[in-house]
C-alpha cells in the first residue's frame, strides 16, 4: 500500500509547473510535467501511487484518455472512498480536500499535506503549489483507497472563509454585488443587469475575469477576486 509521505513527495515534485483550465493528462504517463488542473493533478497523483483510477470516467479503462473532473471526485468520494471531516482532511497528510461544483461554480481538490497545508494545481497565475486550506469553501474530506493514512479524531477545522458571493438559492442580493457588477462592467466582462443578484450570468462573468487573471476559477467572489477586481471587501 502506497503511504502518505511518497504521495506527497511524488506531488511536490510538480510545484512549479504549469496549470491550464481543463487540461487533460495521460494518468498513465509517470513522466509527465504538466500542464494540469485540479482534478487531473490529483488523479493523475493517485494513479501513480495505487494504479487505479480514482475521481475519472470511464473509472475501467485507459488511463491516458480516462477524464478527472471534480464532479467524479465527490461521486467516488463517498462510494469507492471514504468521506471524512474538513478538519481532519486539513490535518492528515495524503488524505483530499474537495469543493464539490455547483450550479454557477466550478468545483476544486487539493491534496492535504496536513497541518492545515495543501499541495494543488491551483491557477493560471500560480500554477501548481503548496498553500493552506484556511479561509477557503470545501465540502468534505476524502480518503481514496490504497493511500495509507493516519485521521486524527478530532483535530482543529480550517478557518472559515469571510463573505463570498456565489450563485444560490434564495439568490445573494445587496450593494456588495452590485459593486461587483459594476467592477465587471468597467472592465469589459458583462454581468448582465447591474440589479445587485448574484445570479448565473455574473457567475459567469466573474468567472471569465478570474481566467484572465489567472486565479482560480469558481465563479465566485470572496476576498482574493475581490482584490483583483479593486471592490472593497468586508468578509
Amino acid at each position: 500500500m502506497a503511504t502518505a509521505r511518497q504521495l506527497l513527495r511524488i506531488a511536490r515534485a510538480h510545484v512549479g509547473e504549469q496549470y491550464v483550465f481543463g487540461a487533460k493528462v495521460p494518468k498513465g504517463n509517470p513522466d509527465w510535467q504538466g500542464p494540469w488542473d485540479c482534478a487531473e493533478f490529483t488523479s493523475w497523483c493517485v494513479f501513480q501511487m495505487t494504479d487505479t483510477l480514482f475521481g475519472c470516467r470511464p473509472r475501467a479503462g485507459d488511463p491516458d484518455t480516462a477524464d478527472a473532473f471534480t464532479g467524479f471526485w465527490a461521486e467516488d468520494a463517498g462510494g469507492v472512498g471514504e468521506e471524512i471531516s474538513i478538519g481532519q482532511a486539513a490535518a492528515t497528510p495524503g488524505a483530499f480536500l474537495l469543493r464539490v461544483p455547483e450550479a454557477g461554480a466550478t468545483g476544486h481538490v487539493v491534496i492535504s499535506a496536513g497541518g492545515g497545508k495543501t499541495i494543488e494545481a491551483h491557477s493560471t497565475k500560480r500554477g501548481v503549489i503548496e498553500s493552506t486550506a484556511d479561509g477557503r469553501r470545501w465540502h468534505t474530506g476524502v480518503l481514496v483507497p490504497g493511500i495509507d493514512v493516519s485521521v486524527p479524531e478530532l483535530p482543529d477545522p480550517p478557518q472559515r472563509p469571510g463573505l463570498v458571493l456565489r450563485v444560490k438559492k434564495p439568490p445573494m442580493r445587496g450593494t456588495i454585488v452590485k459593486d461587483v457588477q459594476r467592477r465587471l462592467e468597467q472592465l469589459g466582462f458583462h454581468p448582465g443587469p447591474r440589479d445587485g443578484t448574484y445570479g448565473a450570468q455574473t457567475a459567469a462573468a466573474v468567472q471569465a475575469f478570474q481566467h484572465a487573471k489567472g486565479l482560480v476559477v469558481d465563479g465566485e467572489v470572496g476576498k482574493r477576486t475581490a482584490a483583483a477586481l479593486g471592490v472593497e471587501w468586508f468578509g
